[in-house]
């Protein structure tokens, strides 16, 4: 019996971030190879020409399992009936700016946007917001959205993790799916914290931790070095 289609919001949608994301969801790699999908897809007005195209090229990729497409600048439209919200868009971080300054523009973006889901979405709409500082937005629109449930919205922060991955898995020569237990504590900002007190790395020998701290702590400020870095201030220093 074939399911009914289930209604996605992707708001920045003309970004790259969203170019890039709805595709996938049309052809099944979000929700399954046999869940129809209508794609709302939300920008702001200057990237109304953009949105429209990526219409065009969702329409002519002939997804199966695209049942509709909904392309606008409107944001109670596109929040209408919805069942999953995927917040990609928000206010970039321009040069000079701090994670402070950006956060201030997009309280006003994720007021808007939560109101809207809060009026118009459908009752147990899931929503996952990427754009950072992601902590801070998703706590904006829980605030601003009360009858969604806390548990349906969610964060993703999994860039700063995976940085601190792979400049452990460089830094001590191992592959990156070897290291475990790496955890990020905070917001995406410079008040974030690396914690790699419970981080194991998988060698020949087995399971270790010891060298991994030992290495680690052999750097000086290593602490203040790993946030730089997953600031994108600097990159740690390798071994040969």
């Amino acid at each position: 019996m074939a399911k009914d289609p289930v209604r996605v919001l992707v708001t920045g949608a003309a970004g790259q971030i969203g170019y890039a994301l709805v595709p996938m969801i049309a052809r099944g790699v979000m929700l399954g190879p046999d869940q129809p999908v209508i794609l709302h897809m939300l920008d702001i007005p200057p990237a109304a020409e953009s949105l429209n195209g990526v219409k065009m090229e969702l329409v002519d990729a002939a997804f199966p399992l695209l049942k509709g497409v909904v392309a606008t600048t409107d944001v109670v439209e596109a929040c209408t009936g919805v069942n999953v919200a995927v917040m990609v868009g928000g206010f970039p971080r321009k040069e000079g700016m701090e994670r402070k300054d950006v956060m201030s523009k997009n309280v006003s973006i994720y007021k808007s946007q939560a109101s809207a889901l809060e009026k118009h979405a459908a009752a147990n709409c899931k929503v996952l917001v990427v754009a950072n500082p992601a902590n801070t937005n998703a706590l904006i629109l829980k605030e601003f959205a009360p009858s969604i449930p806390e548990k349906n919205i969610t964060c993703l922060t999994r860039l700063d993790h995976n940085r601190a991955l792979g400049q452990i898995s460089e830094r001590l020569s191992v592959q990156v799916s070897d290291v475990k237990n790496v955890i990020i504590w905070g917001n995406h900002s410079s008040t974030q914290y690396p914690d790699v007190n419970h981080a194991t790395v998988k060698t020949p020998a087995g399971e270790k931790s010891r060298k991994l701290l030992h290495t680690l702590a052999s750097l000086k400020n290593s602490h203040q070095l790993l946030l730089k870095w997953i600031a994108g201030l600097m990159l740690l220093p390798c071994e040969n």
